[in-house]
Parts: C-alpha cells; sequence; structure tokens
C-alpha cells in the first residue's frame, strides 16, 4: 500500500530509515548521558533551525538542519518536532532561516513574505496555541522595527528569536521549581506522552519538576503511558528520562487506572498544547481518560504549562480547535498493518480534559487552582 508522504517518514508509523530524505544536513552520534537535550536550536552557523527528529527516536538520534519554510513546515506536520513550547521556538527560528535568502529584496517585499511565512507556518498544527503565538510575537516585532533596511530587520528578527529561545528554557526552569512541592521524596509520578525536554528547548513541562526533584537528590520514579498511537510515551518520555537515569515503567494506556487503583501512583503531572479561560485543557489524546481515573481514585492531577499556553482568549475547551490526523497512523504500526484496511478511524490528536478534574495548573508564573483567573494578580498562591 502506497503511504501519504507526509506520513511516510515517521519512524514509528512506517520504519524506513534508509529511505527518509534528510534535508539539508543531518549527523547521526551516540549521545553520551551527560549532554544535555536540545530539541530545537539555532545550527550552529546560525543560519539554520536545527532540532532533533524525534520521528527517528529512540532507535536513531538524528538531528536536522533546516531552512525553508517549506521544510520547516513539514517537520512540524509530521512531529519531527513536536510539544507546543518546542514547535513555538522552532517556528520562530525556523521563520528567520527561511527568510535569510530574501534579504536582498526591499523591506516592503520583503515583510510580504514575512506575513506569508508566517502564515504557512502558523498552519502547521491547529491546536498548539504556541505555534500561532510564536508566529505572531515575531510579526508584531516586525510591525514595531523602525527601520528602512532589510538586513536590519532580519537582525531584530533574529534577536526576537533568540528571545524566545531564551525564555523557554527559562520558563521550563520555573515550571520545575513551582512544581517542585509536589514530588515528594520517592513519589511515583504518572505522566501521558511527552512533556519533557524533547517537547521544549529546555527541561520540560510536565517533566521538569522530576528533573529538579532528580537535582535535589529526590529519589522519583516515573510511569509513562505508551501514548497511542505514535508512542510518545514510550518512544520519547522512557528514552530520555533512561538517558538521564531516572527510573521509568511503561504503561499500555489501558493500565494507569488498575495502578491507582493499587495505590502505586502518587501524582499525575502532564503537559498541554493549549488551556482556556476556565482552565479546560487540550492535551494528547488519552489525557481526559487519566484524569477521570484520577479524580476517581483521589490522586492529584497537575497540568504544566507556559504562559504562552494559556489562552485567555478562548472561554473554554469547547471553544478550542482540535486537530485529526490521518488514519494510517491508527492503521499501521513498526511498518505493517495492525488494522483491516477499510476500517473506519477516528484520530483525533488531542482531547479537553475539563476544569474540575485539574488540581491545579502549574506555570512559570505560579500555581494556579480553580476557580481559574488568568492573571499575575489574582492567581492562587501555595
Amino acid at each position: 500500500m502506497r503511504h501519504p508522504a507526509s506520513y511516510r517518514d515517521s519512524a514509528f508509523l512506517i520504519r524506513t530509515p534508509h529511505r527518509i530524505e534528510i534535508p539539508h544536513s543531518a549527523s547521526s552520534v551516540k549521545i553520551p548521558s551527560v549532554e544535555p537535550i536540545r530539541s530545537v536550536q539555532w545550527s550552529p552557523d546560525g543560519t539554520s533551525l536545527r532540532i532533533i527528529d524525534q520521528r527517528r527516536l529512540p532507535l536513531d538520534f538524528v538531528e536536522l538542519d533546516l531552512k525553508t519554510v517549506d521544510e520547516i513546515r513539514d517537520a512540524i506536520a509530521t512531529l519531527a518536532v513536536r510539544g507546543a513550547p518546542a514547535i513555538g521556538v522552532a517556528a520562530a527560528i525556523g521563520l528567520v532561516a527561511s527568510l535569510l535568502e530574501f534579504e536582498s529584496e526591499s523591506p516592503v517585499l520583503f515583510r510580504a513574505r514575512l506575513q506569508a511565512h508566517a502564515a504557512v507556518l502558523s498552519s502547521a498544527r491547529p491546536t498548539a496555541v504556541n505555534l500561532s503565538w510564536a508566529m505572531s510575537r515575531m510579526t508584531a516585532r516586525a510591525n514595531s522595527a523602525l527601520t528602512t533596511s532589510t538586513s536590519e530587520l532580519i537582525a531584530a528578527l533574529r534577536t526576537e528569536a533568540s528571545d524566545i529561545l531564551t525564555e523557554d528554557r527559562a520558563m521550563c526552569e520555573s515550571i520545575g521549581a513551582h512544581g517542585l512541592q509536589f514530588v515528594a521524596d520517592g513519589a511515583r509520578i504518572l505522566t501521558h506522552c511527552n512533556a519533557g525536554a524533547l517537547a521544549t528547548a529546555g527541561i520540560g513541562t510536565a517533566l521538569a519538576p522530576v528533573y529538579l526533584a532528580q537535582r535535589d537528590g529526590r529519589h522519583v520514579s516515573v510511569f509513562a503511558n505508551e501514548t497511542r498511537p505514535l508512542l510518545q510515551g514510550s518512544r520519547l518520555t522512557a528514552w530520555e528520562l533512561s538517558r538521564a537515569g531516572i527510573p521509568v515503567t511503561i504503561l499500555t494506556d489501558g493500565m494507569a487506572a488498575s495502578l491507582m487503583r493499587a495505590g502505586e501512583i502518587d501524582v499525575v503531572l502532564v503537559g498541554a498544547d493549549r488551556v482556556a479561560a476556565n482552565g479546560d485543557t487540550a492535551n494528547k489524546i488519552g489525557t481526559y481518560a487519566v484524569a477521570v481515573a484520577a479524580r476517581h481514585h483521589g490522586v492529584p492531577f497537575y497540568v504544566c504549562a507556559p504562559w504562552s499556553t494559556i489562552d485567555r482568549a478562548t472561554p473554554h475547551g469547547g471553544a478550542i480547535a482540535i486537530e485529526h490526523r490521518h488514519a494510517d497512523e491508527v492503521r499501521f504500526a513498526g511498518g505493517g498493518a495492525i488494522a483491516p484496511a477499510g476500517a473506519a478511524v477516528r484520530n483525533p490528536a488531542f482531547d479537553i480534559t475539563p476544569a474540575e478534574l485539574i488540581t491545579g495548573v502549574i506555570t512559570d508564573k505560579g500555581v494556579y487552582r480553580a476557580p481559574y483567573s488568568f492573571t499575575y494578580e489574582m492567581r492562587s498562591r501555595d
């Protein structure tokens, strides 16, 4: 069966490591465990977006240097780079990289091209608010730049993208610091999908308190839901925690409730792709079921998200657009069919967890609790 090109290159969906087309330069290396994960960054020469190709993990570690707007949009759409904060950073750096070859254009033409490239990147994935947030911030910076020089405009955009990158790393540390109080020595943490270093430019969101607990000398362990259909939990979360020396156990997606019933889970930490004004949260499909089970068994359930993921313009979860992905992500695994060819498939990438099931939202600005009012002045302090 011939598969759509945009899904053909997924290492999990269809494992074809010898046929993957690597844009520009790529390197395959063994990573020393002492090195931090840099899932998204500038290339060393500053002309490209460098990402870890997460479609290839955990079998191969490959870095891609991307320059064109189509390459960068495709990397976001096919989950070569993923996680709401990471794709925001990737889009900001990628926007600049995609514009460098047009430095000789007039400022008027260049500004029009900037808007067009930003629109292309914003359309790559609709649910993660960080993507549109980053593009709005970059275009606002361009609009506020009082210059008639295209090269000066590019320099301003480069600075803005670098600021977004730096702020994201600091945001992760701040979320970790605010969330550390919920991760006691000996804590057994359940997480869903991947909201760690691979999903950000820093140490992650949901896994940031875990990394800080380890840094503090606390002995913690993590249960990672495998997270069907693309197994971001087993492929990515287990990979990055293992290399960091943090004990991790992979669960099938239907297993968590049984462990909660047995008293083996102390706290749930998950990430978010968008948090509405009332606290309703969009996250990887399956998060809602985990939240229901956690509430039933009295297990605290925390959402960890940067301030840029809080969408105060969206009143509730029902107003969040949910991305639906290709059916072949469900029909195929490891290069082979696991479902009848004619079977109907639903493949929403996200679900909505109602605010009433969320114990608290841990942000880089502090911990918020119901009733949710996401302002610095009105947040509930712990």
